[in-house]
């Protein structure tokens, strides 16, 4: 957001003037303190380099990021605006007459993850016109807060009869109906924001909303004498609790988040939610990923925060299997997961259909929320792998290159005619249920933090991705200046400024797709291997490669202004599947680099219906600036493809990714 426009766009907006106006004058200077001072071991070997230390100057990157900084949250807020949502706040603390507006148990959401995707903004670039906007939108939410920390706008505003749309299925009753209801899913997901907001500001005001709030539940919820002993329909609520233990470090938030998950398959005073919410065993007895894709990422991730929290093997365990049977046999090429339309879930092992796909984008950025921290528990590369698949494809194709048209569903086909994007077959500007839009907006301005981790004396580089990063060791505080085109070409050039000279490790990570691993496991395979090999150069001499459990490890003696420089070369790949995916059988998909390609029907008017490949085909990669932001696209006789991310942003038509071949 540009700090000389926001001002002006917010009072533009008639009512949020009036609100930002009415909490404005009660809202005085907030208190600061190190954030720094409340933190925990969070049980994971590996951390992330924060991101207020990895600064993109990314071509690919940076310009998403600042879409979203400076278009989608100001359509998102006004989208809010119009639909309700801050008026809710108001109605619920009295300064506003009205019923509940909106159509979602979980509208309230929507203002927390903008107030997250805004936080991390200002930890990347400070701002204090932003950072003064959003005291004034958290002043609103403290107004519709209770006074015992209860916080669900639509159930205050009228607790004996709520009038929003979708109560036929929530009892007005708190927690009642937390199956449905979303009280715990809201509550989640402020804690997320306001852990976002503490770690940018400093202020507490809307971590001391968030403490209240969980204070409540932890009265509320648990074990013993007057507690409920139910779990939500809607997880969320378990990590946002662990990132609430990381800050204050009060143990009964890990505990009930805990709680939470271990009560899960357990239905002698409850009733049995079943696989939708992943309620119908015990967390540590599952082993196929089943149900609703987000709610199972989401609480996927909980549960390897509790593995490595408590050091808990059983569920260790149970996440590896939950791994393995999605990167197996039930995630699609773009790194998207979730097959079935029907109650947006996974379907059987190999059930991947193309046209009819659901692949949520919810669900992409959850899936990489849960394989970061995997990473960050192991160091293995599998999971960086699965992030990179999924931001570069099936995560980013969810918002347009507008910044302001979104996929709710992403299909890897379409006919032009089947409506498969809640009601249109191609982008939206909004939705009903608008979690999909909002929660790109608190994810993408985090994506810094996914570049580097660190454990000890040892850096991984995990995606290449332009960026000046300060990074502290033991050994020494060092700068690290990273250039590269990627994902275009694969040559990437460091510059390793330690602040003295001093002994520490660069594990430079070799893509999956260079390993000629499509991802890990047995699902896709590419038709032939790679036939570039890679080359490193350290201070401009060639040096040998050892690549290893799919890292480059460099340990020596780093001296100032040293270099290093690591080519991938790229080729145009076709890939197969599995033969158990009876939707892929006869077909190829082509990708070059991280990229997955597809064929769309504005550059292929003549001979859409009628394209096919013969495997081994040669392929050119251009270059074509104009086109779509820049992009390279692969064509041969027949075809053009382009990105996979970037279609439909060309109005309607047909789509493939998995295109009939002739083998």
């Amino acid at each position: 957001m540009k700090p000389k426009d926001d001002i002006r766009y917010f009072l533009a907006l008639p009512v949020l003037s009036l609100l930002l106006f009415l909490v404005g004058c009660n809202t005085g200077p907030e208190s600061k303190e190190n954030t720094q001072t409340h933190s925990v071991d969070p049980g994971y070997p590996i951390t992330s380099v924060d991101i207020k230390h990895v600064k993109l100057k990314d071509d690919f990157w940076l310009p998403v990021i600042e879409r979203i900084q400076n278009k989608t949250i100001e359509f998102a807020l006004e989208k809010c605006d119009e639909e309700g949502r801050f008026e809710n706040f108001l109605i619920a603390g009295g300064q506003m007459e009205g019923q509940a507006r909106g159509v979602m148990p979980f509208d309230d959401t929507d203002v927390y993850k903008i107030i997250e995707g805004a936080s991390y903004s200002l930890i990347s670039a400070p701002n204090p016109e932003l950072e003064k906007l959003l005291d004034s939108l958290i002043g609103i939410v403290k107004i519709g807060q209770e006074k015992d920390g209860y916080l669900t706008t639509w159930r205050t505003i009228d607790p004996d009869k709520p009038t929003a749309k979708w109560v036929a299925v929530v009892d007005g009753s708190r927690w009642e109906s937390i199956e449905a209801s979303h009280e715990l899913y809201n509550a989640g997901h402020l804690y997320e924001a306001a852990a976002a907001h503490y770690r940018a500001t400093g202020k507490k005001n809307f971590l001391e909303i968030a403490i209240k709030n969980a204070d409540l539940l932890v009265e509320t919820f648990g074990k013993g004498e007057g507690k409920i002993e139910k779990v939500p329909g809607h997880q969320v609520i378990e990590t946002g609790l662990v990132k609430l233990y990381r800050i204050t470090q009060n143990e009964d938030y890990l505990d009930l988040a805990r709680f939470f998950l271990d009560e899960r398959g357990h239905h002698e005073n409850r009733p049995n939610l079943g696989e939708y919410s992943q309620d119908h065993l015990p967390v540590i007895a599952q082993d196929e990923v089943v149900g609703h894709a987000v709610r199972a990422v989401y609480m996927y991730a909980g549960m390897t925060d509790i593995a490595a929290i408590d050091k808990d093997s059983a569920y260790l365990n149970a996440v590896n299997n939950l791994w393995e049977n999605m990167v197996n046999k039930k995630m699609y090429i773009t790194g998207g997961i979730g097959a079935k339309h029907e109650q947006e879930a996974f379907g059987a092992n190999y059930e991947l259909p193309n046209l009819t796909a659901y692949s949520e984008t919810c669900a992409a950025i959850g899936d990489v929320y849960w394989n970061h921290r995997l990473h960050n528990l192991t160091g293995d590369v599998k999971y960086i792998d699965v992030i990179e698949r999924s931001l570069y494809n099936g995560l980013l194709s969810g918002i347009s290159l507008s910044g302001t048209e979104f996929f709710y569903p992403n299909a890897l086909e379409s006919d032009g005619i089947y409506k498969f994007n809640r009601g249109s077959c191609t982008r939206q500007e909004w939705f009903d249920c608008s979690c999909c839009p909002t929660n790109m907006i608190r994810f993408l301005p985090s994506l810094p933090g996914l570049v580097y981790s660190k454990t000890d004396n040892t850096v991984f580089v995990n995606l290449y991705i332009a960026n000046q990063a300060q990074i502290d060791l033991p050994s020494t505080s060092l700068a690290i200046d990273l250039q590269t085109n990627y994902p275009w070409n694969g040559l990437v050039n460091f510059t390793v400024t330690p602040e003295k000279e001093a002994n520490f490790t660069l594990k430079l990570r070799i893509p999956g797709w260079f390993r000629n691993e499509v991802l890990p496991g047995t699902l896709y395979q590419y038709k032939d291997d790679m036939t570039s090999q890679l080359a490193l150069k350290i201070n401009d001499e060639l040096v040998e490669a050892q690549v290893k459990d799919g890292y480059i490890t460099i340990n020596r003696d780093w001296k100032k202004g040293e270099t290093i420089a690591l080519n991938l070369p790229m080729e145009p790949r076709e890939v197969i599947t599995n033969d158990k995916v009876e939707a892929n059988r006869g077909k190829l998909a082509l990708e070059y680099g991280p990229i997955v390609y597809a064929i769309e029907e504005a550059d292929n008017k003549e001979n859409f219906d009628s394209i096919e490949l013969n495997s081994g085909d040669n392929y050119e990669v251009v270059w074509q600036p104009a086109l779509l932001k820049g992009v390279n696209v692969i064509k041969n006789e027949n075809l053009t493809a382009i990105p996979y991310y970037a279609w439909s942003n060309r109005g309607i038509g047909k789509m493939k990714v998995w295109i009939p071949s002739k083998q």
